[in-house]
């Protein structure tokens, strides 16, 4: 491993949180429509209006388009089958999706070719396997802006896509978690083995069981986030990349609370398998501490890989040994 003293991070691309700009600005003309029509859902552009989600999708099919979505509480859900599908909420936070999963997997199940969601919130999704998420995504490209994810079993659950990309910006995961039933724990963001996970300007809070951001991706960028397990219950590792990956761990703010179902560790690379290569994979810049009223020993990284991780200057509070081999 190298102990670099002063390793200074990359900062992370601010090309697709313009994209997410831009469309946002494609969507304004759609607020009158809204408002004329009495129908929540409007393909931009076109201009049609739908009473349902799934029929907005649908109306979409396997081109490209852009769902505005009015403010209100939806009890309801959509499968995307095909093409590329931006869900936009027309004014950030007022979209709100309550309790409703598709297929028994989330409010949004995607399997297109991309999808990207701003400004909506996804609340209470349980499902009988223990599994209930605001996105499951089953391939594709997605990006997620300005939204957010709380009291559910899951926020965002993938499966595998090797080839693909996945960009979360500026977004919430909150309540979120479960060791509960027989297949193993649910995490505030489980992705599977995809290309590329970008998370940034994030907030993760009051986990209720499983890991923070679990993440199987060959590379990650996790930069300029909080993982603040102070009202945490029963949780476990801050970020855990079980299967190793390479990119950078960087400028993000950890703390550790007391309820834990294991507190060996903040941030775990290689547990359970070498599918990729952890070597070069940057760790600098971050600040991190034990809640202050707690006393113990854990340590910030802990590795099974047996990878050269770079480690660079982390600001470590009271108790937190910066690495150990395992």
């Amino acid at each position: 491993m190298d102990y670099s003293a002063r390793i200074t991070p990359e900062r992370p691309s601010l090309r697709w949180i313009a994209l997410l700009g831009a469309l946002a600005v494609a969507a304004i003309p759609a607020g009158a429509l809204l408002a004329q029509t009495g129908k929540p859902f409007t393909v931009v552009e076109t201009g049609r209006s739908y009473a349902k989600l799934q029929d907005a999708v649908n109306a979409i099919g396997r081109g490209g388009g852009t769902v505005a979505i009015a403010p209100g509480t939806y009890r309801e859900c959509a499968v995307q089958a095909a093409g590329n599908v931006a869900y936009l909420a027309s004014e950030p936070g007022t979209a709100i999706f309550d309790g409703v999963t598709c297929e028994g997997k989330a409010a949004l199940v995607l399997r297109g070719d991309s999808a990207s969601v701003s400004g909506i919130v996804f609340r209470r999704m349980a499902v009988p396997d223990f599994n209930g998420a605001g996105i499951r995504l089953e391939k594709g490209n997605l990006t997620v802006s300005q939204s957010w994810f709380t009291d559910s079993q899951q926020g965002i659950l993938t499966a595998n896509d090797p080839t693909a990309r996945i960009v979360i910006d500026k977004s919430t995961f909150s309540g979120l978690g479960t060791c509960e039933g027989g297949g193993g724990c649910a995490h505030s963001i489980y992705i599977g083995d995809y290309g590329h996970l970008r998370v940034t300007r994030s907030r993760f809070e009051r986990g209720t069981g499983g890991h923070y951001l679990k993440a199987r991706a060959a590379k990650v960028e996790i930069a300029s986030s909080s993982f603040d397990d102070s009202s945490g219950r029963s949780t476990n590792y801050m970020i855990d990349l079980p299967a190793g990956a390479t990119g950078q761990i960087s400028n993000n703010w950890f703390v550790q609370g007391r309820s834990k179902e294991n507190y060996s560790a903040f941030i775990a690379v290689g547990a359970e398998q070498r599918l990729h290569s952890s070597d070069g994979l940057l760790i600098a810049g971050n600040d991190a501490r034990i809640a202050p009223d707690i006393r113990r020993d854990t340590v910030f990284v802990a590795d099974w890989s047996g990878a050269q991780i770079r480690l660079g200057e982390n600001a470590l509070g009271v108790g937190l040994k910066p690495f150990e081999r395992r």
